[in-house]
């Protein structure tokens, strides 16, 4: 992952960067890779996921669709 650094202004460029990888979700990742995660923990948690974002999708089709 690259930054470009113009006129010496680090500070604009680090947040770029903290963007970027909060985006790709890199610290959300560093963050589950603290603690070691049971196999069956995994799939509960990763399920879990799955039906929150497939409950936010359909949430939005309907409030597109006017429902």
């Amino acid at each position: 992952m690259q930054v470009v650094v113009r006129d010496n202004n680090v500070d604009q460029a680090l947040r770029a960067l903290k963007k970027k990888m909060q985006r790709e979700g890199i610290f959300r990742e560093m963050k589950l890779r603290r603690n070691f995660e049971k196999p069956s923990e995994r799939r509960a948690r990763e399920k879990a996921e799955a039906v929150r974002r497939h409950r936010k999708l359909m949430r939005k089709r309907m409030e597109r669709e006017g429902f």
